[in-house]
């Protein structure tokens, strides 16, 4: 059987992902996606027009570069 794949309006689900695209400044052109699961809570990465990330979930705030 074919896993599960939907286009949304703001996104897509694949499995039992389900992706949501938003705009989060225009001002400052950063974006955030947000990934959800039936098993977890969703998290939030924000993009800013330079590339960086940023990634909020319940156990708080992770961005890429701390980890390098």
């Amino acid at each position: 059987m074919p896993m599960h794949y939907k286009e949304t309006k703001d996104g897509f689900e694949f499995g039992d992902a389900k992706v949501t695209r938003m705009v989060a400044n225009e001002k400052k052109e950063q974006i955030i996606l947000i990934i959800e699961t039936s098993k977890q809570k969703p998290i939030q990465i924000y993009v800013t027009r330079t590339g960086k990330l940023k990634i909020h979930s319940e156990y708080g705030i992770w961005r890429p570069e701390e980890s390098r």
